[in-house]
């Protein structure tokens, strides 16, 4: 039985219209958006002008206003706010679409042949480089070794990230160029495999990938372009209009100021430098940046990191994993580093953002917070974020409120790793892990995102996790841990007016009320009345940003941002672009 609709507002929203005709009357949809307060409203009809909403509402009210605006016919098709991914990797995804991706393969076989198949394509590659593996989907019980890799290529060096980033895969002549030995000590942070007689084994874990990343030649520019350009197709593709970067250098953060200058970002970046050192001191030397390029690149964050991932037992949890009695995982910093960190950016003025995903790293990343305030007490209204929050000892849940901190969670990964979570955690532990409802329940704000390309990009994805805690095959029967679900309506605040608000963009980004940004979506079907286990199958038809198509299913021309005056009235507003 499909679930009733829920209980809406039907009014129109509105602002005084700039003078002269509204450049785009979107009419006869079946649109839906939230509001500031994340009521609920439908509509038929909206106006937008100068690359923002002037009203959402009934067409007969609205159809009088809109003479001499293109109009763009709906056909009853569902219209939904753009959505916004608040913890992604956007360079990263451009990677693994061209390279050797293995994402999904359910055996080391078919990895070894996608390798294969990559490198013969490719002689001239000095390097070869891939990833999206997992150990766990391949029922191996352990990790790949450097042999199985020269197996696939053994002419020239190779590495491979595992699906989480927190693990590569290196063949014989990666691990001779990098120098690493029996006697190569595990560095700070990471890990070096071994086989049992102590000889690196070809796996690399969190620090020590370094090792032999360090050693791969940086893209070229033409490379480096091409990568985002394929990455920003993917977003638009599943309706991404938005995205939080999880982590930059200076490179990346170059290749979008000239991407931004140019007009050509199809979707909003808000990018969090990686680390406090010298990437953030050149970035950062100016201070945080805020609406550049008509409002398409905010850099005003920083990403640090307090552990690894839970499916390469890296994640530091309190007590030893339950499949691994020896292992507690990895902390990447001491605490009184961490708390430095926290205070060089909070002196800069840039809201911190902190991956944690075990128990122990969660409390640390709490520590930190609570002294750093202690000394900068305007801190607190940076809206500062624990990235994942996976895994949180029960009684450190409340301290994310008194701390007026932001969870930024991703729904996939409960429903990817519930197969694995139990075997490393323990039942016990699975009280305060993927605990979506719990965080709400005290008024924590959920950020939802994907951690991309470790997920799919597809935020329909995200949206069935969160609502059903099944898979694609609806496993298990009634969801996983089913009390912690989300409602359809909390599923896309999560990923509209939250997101925006983790981001300080509230008040353009994350709805569709008058004065924001006319960032939107058509679907192929009601995300409110379809049945649950059918969100995830959505196909997005068209992906608008700031009144720009740029996306369509049906292969019309996408309009292109630097063929609009300055990406939609972007002109004026990057007159207003300015660091805070």
């Amino acid at each position: 039985m499909r679930p009733a609709p829920p209980m809406l507002l039907a009014c129109t929203l509105a602002f005084a219209a700039p003078a002269g005709a509204t450049s785009l009357f979107v009419d006869h949809v079946n649109g839906y958006t939230l509001d500031r307060d994340g009521a609920l409203h439908r509509f038929d009809a909206m106006l937008v002008d100068g690359g923002k909403v002037v009203a959402t509402g009934r067409h007969d009210d609205l159809a009088a206003r809109a003479e001499g605006a293109e109009v763009l016919d709906g056909k009853g098709r569902t219209l939904l706010p753009g959505l916004i991914d608040a913890h992604g990797h956007v360079f990263d995804l451009g990677f693994a679409r061209n390279s050797a991706d293995v994402t999904g393969t359910t055996s080391l076989a078919d990895a070894q042949a996608i390798v294969r198949h990559y490198a013969a394509a490719h002689p001239d590659a000095a390097w070869i480089r891939g990833g999206g593996w997992n150990q766990v989907l391949w029922k191996l019980g352990r990790f790949p070794t450097a042999a199985e890799l020269d197996a696939a290529v053994g002419d020239r060096p190779a590495l491979l990230d595992r699906v989480d980033g927190h693990a590569a895969w290196a063949n014989g002549a990666a691990l001779k160029l990098a120098g690493i030995t029996r006697d190569t000590r595990d560095p700070d942070g990471g890990r070096i495999e071994r086989d049992a007689d102590g000889n690196p084994s070809g796996v690399l874990v969190d620090g020590a990938i370094a090792l032999v990343a360090r050693k791969v030649p940086p893209p070229t520019e033409a490379e480096a372009d091409a990568m985002l350009d394929s990455a920003l197709a993917d977003m638009a593709r599943v309706g991404l209009t938005g995205v939080g970067d999880a982590g930059i250098d200076a490179d990346v953060y170059r290749l979008y100021r000239r991407h931004a200058d140019a007009h050509t970002l199809t979707a909003r970046i808000y990018a969090m430098i990686r680390g406090t050192g010298d990437a953030f001191d050149a970035i950062a030397k100016d201070g945080p940046l805020s609406g550049y390029g008509g409002d398409f690149l905010d850099v005003r964050a920083v990403k640090l990191y307090a552990d690894g991932a839970l499916g390469s037992r890296g994640a530091a949890l309190l007590a030893p994993y339950s499949d691994d009695a020896r292992n507690t995982g990895l902390l990447f910093h001491a605490p009184d580093a961490l708390l430095a960190m926290v205070e060089k950016a909070f002196g800069k003025g840039y809201q911190v953002c902190v991956h944690a995903i075990g128990d122990r790293a969660n409390r640390e990343a709490l520590d930190a917070f609570e002294h750093a305030y202690r000394d900068h007490a305007g801190a607190r209204a940076l809206r500062n974020r624990i990235e994942h929050a996976q895994v949180v000892a029960p009684t450190d849940i409340p301290r994310f409120k008194a701390l007026d901190l932001v969870a930024s969670m991703q729904p996939t990964h409960a429903t990817s790793d519930m197969n694995m979570a139990e075997a490393r955690l323990g039942a016990k532990r699975l009280e305060g892990a993927y605990a979506w409802r719990t965080f709400l329940k005290q008024g924590t704000r959920i950020a939802g995102g994907s951690d991309f390309p470790v997920e799919s990009p597809n935020p329909f994805f995200g949206l069935h996790a969160a609502v059903t805690r099944q898979d694609h095959e609806g496993r298990p029967p009634g969801g996983w841990r089913a009390s912690q679900a989300l409602t359809r309506t909390e599923a896309l605040r999560a990923f509209t007016l939250d997101a925006a608000w983790a981001e300080h963009r509230e008040g353009t980004l994350g709805t569709l009320e008058p004065g924001k940004w006319a960032d939107f979506i058509l679907v192929d079907r009601d995300y409110f009345t379809v049945p649950a286990r059918e969100i995830w199958k959505t196909r997005v038809l068209e992906t608008w940003v700031g009144g720009v198509r740029v996306y369509a299913a049906d292969g019309a021309r996408e309009d292109r941002r630097a063929s609009t005056p300055a990406a939609a009235g972007g002109a004026a507003h990057a007159a207003d672009a300015r660091r805070r």
